[in-house]
Parts: structure tokens; C-alpha cells; sequence
């Protein structure tokens, strides 16, 4: 319960805020039916892309990181302006050990990086629940990122002139989202399977929830959208509602909802896109740094940031996040 609300209160405002979300889900869906899709590239200016850039990009994912492929869904559902083939992205049975909050007790509050790492993530206290060290580096929280709301604004600089240079991102080789192909989700052994053996082994079979994520493209937004759908430890389809315990504290209630996923209509928890472009700007810039960005490159980025709000669904591997 929120500090100082009453549970009758809390409940009220629970009951607005769905009803601001239906409201406004009604609403793009119209606004979607009469705005154009961008076609000019303005991923450097704004931290947005067009619907092939996003194919770009997700090829680029695809190619580096197997464990990520495109789906086509329900052909009924599928967009005009992405290919039959391409209409999002998915990674499946991506093991997810402990709840965020399992997480964020053992390492402390979470801490929003600042000045070159702005739009990162750091656990802080030193992995024991105690306080930050006095020598670790000031912290700040990303621009906009804790107060994300629903709003019915429509995005009102879609028709801005738009810049289409668009070059080199900077070297992210040593970057790596996918980790040693021994350590990809999908080369796990199954972990989420029932187990009613009594055999002496069954004990030490570590069972975990797991989650299946895809990546959709949100025209509205003109960001990429993330969808979680998850299985308990039997590998049973988890109530969305449950994901909001594998979510940091900073997005959840806040920048998840659940809503019928676009090309599956199966409910699913969904990281809102309403800040993305804004907090991809930032973070495409400071990854940048003297070199030319490439769009190519742009859901590595996007990958890093959604791992910050969903730390324990261990699909990123990387070592380090640093991208100079």
C-alpha cells in the first residue's frame, strides 16, 4: 500500500488510473487509424525510427544475438508498413531466478547514473544491502523516466523537418547482449519443466520462472514497445499482473500495463513506450560520443535501457556497460 492512502483511497486510485489507461488506449488506436508513418530517419534528433529502421535494427538483433527471431503473428493483425514476416521481434524461455525485489534488497536501492552514464541503472549499497560507498560516482535519476504517465498528448513534433543523416554508431563489439552461444536462454537446459520424480536428483534441478519477450513496433510512439508474457516454475502462463514482481520499483505501477498484445491478442505486461524516444536520445548520444551512430545498433541500446527495468529476466549477458 502507498504510504498515507487509506485502502479504500488506494483502491479508487487504482480504478482512475485504469480508467485513464482505457481512455487513452482508445484514443491512439484512432489517432494511429489517421496519422502517417514516418518515413524520414530521426533517430539521432528525437530517439525515434521509422517502421524500417526498426527492420534494420531487428535484423542486426536477429544476426548478432540467435536467440532473438522475427514472427509474423496473426495475419489479421499484421501492419501494412512492416514486412508479413517482420512484424516483431521474440526471445523465448528467458530464465528470470528471482523477483526485483529479491534483487533490490540484497543490493540496495537502485541509483539512476549520471553525466557520461546518464539513462543507466546501478545497484547501489556494496551487494550486502549496505550504503554506497563514499568514493562510488554521484547518481541522478533519468530525465522523465520515474514519473512516466499515460497521457492522451498526441505526439505533436511527428511532422517536424527531419534530419537523414544517419551514420555510424560506436564500436560495441566488446558490447556483447548475447553472451558465449553456451550461455544463450534458449541453450539452457529446460528448468521451468514439472517435477513430480522423487528420484534424490530432483532436488537439485533448479525450477524458475521463465519469460518469453518480443519487441513490437509502436507507430503511435514511433519507438519499439517490450511484451512479457510468463510461465511459473511449471512452466504454467503467469497472470501478467504477476510480472510486476519481476519489475524494478522504480517502473512498476508507474510504466507497465497490461493490454492485449498487438499481433497475439494474448494479455500481456508491457513496458509502455510514452518516454522511450526522449530517454533513447539521451542514451544514443552518450553512447555515441566522438563516433557516427548507426540505427543498426539502435535495439542494443534499447536492450540495455529495458534491462534496467526488468533486472532479474536475464536475457542481456553483458559483462559491462560500458559503451566507449
Amino acid at each position: 500500500s502507498s504510504p498515507g492512502l487509506s485502502p479504500t483511497r488506494e483502491r479508487e486510485g487504482g480504478a482512475m488510473d485504469a480508467l485513464k489507461h482505457k481512455v487513452h488506449t482508445a484514443y491512439k488506436g484512432v489517432a494511429e487509424s489517421l496519422m502517417t508513418t514516418r518515413t524520414t530517419s530521426a533517430f539521432l534528433e528525437k530517439g525515434v525510427v521509422t517502421p524500417e529502421e526498426f527492420v534494420v535494427a531487428g535484423d542486426y538483433l536477429v544476426e548478432q544475438c540467435p536467440t532473438w527471431s522475427w514472427q509474423g503473428g496473426d495475419a489479421k493483425s499484421a501492419k501494412s508498413y512492416l514486412p508479413e514476416d517482420k512484424q516483431f521481434l521474440v526471445t523465448r524461455n528467458v530464465p528470470c531466478l528471482k523477483r526485483a525485489r529479491a534483487m533490490e534488497e540484497y543490493a540496495g536501492k537502485e541509483q539512476h547514473l549520471s553525466g557520461e552514464d546518464e539513462g543507466w541503472v546501478a545497484a547501489g549499497g556494496d551487494g550486502n544491502g549496505g550504503s554506497k560507498d563514499d568514493d562510488a560516482p554521484d547518481m541522478d535519476e533519468i530525465p522523465d523516466i520515474s514519473a512516466l504517465r499515460v497521457d492522451s498528448g498526441a505526439k505533436d513534433d511527428k511532422n517536424d523537418d527531419d534530419d537523414d543523416d544517419a551514420e555510424d554508431i560506436p564500436d560495441m563489439d566488446d558490447f556483447d547482449m548475447c553472451g558465449d552461444e553456451e550461455d544463450d536462454a534458449s541453450a539452457l537446459p529446460s528448468s521451468a519443466a514439472p517435477l513430480d520424480s522423487a528420484d534424490d536428483d530432483a532436488g537439485h534441478i533448479l525450477k524458475t520462472r521463465t519469460y518469453d519477450l518480443s519487441i513490437t513496433y509502436d507507430k503511435y510512439y514511433q519507438t519499439p514497445r517490450v511484451w512479457l508474457n510468463g510461465y511459473d516454475e511449471r512452466r504454467r502462463a503467469l497472470d501478467p499482473k504477476k510480472a510486476l514482481e519481476d519489475i524494478s520499483a522504480e517502473h512498476a505501477k508507474k510504466t507497465v500495463t497490461i493490454d492485449p498484445h498487438p499481433h497475439t491478442s494474448v494479455p500481456s505486461a508491457s513496458i509502455h513506450p510514452c518516454k522511450h524516444a526522449p530517454v533513447m536520445k539521451k542514451l544514443i548520444e552518450s553512447a555515441a560520443g566522438d563516433a557516427e551512430p548507426s540505427v543498426e545498433r539502435y535495439l542494443f541500446v534499447f536492450l540495455k535501457f529495458i534491462a534496467s527495468v526488468v533486472p532479474t529476466i536475464e536475457y542481456d549477458y553483458t559483462a559491462s556497460a560500458s559503451l566507449r
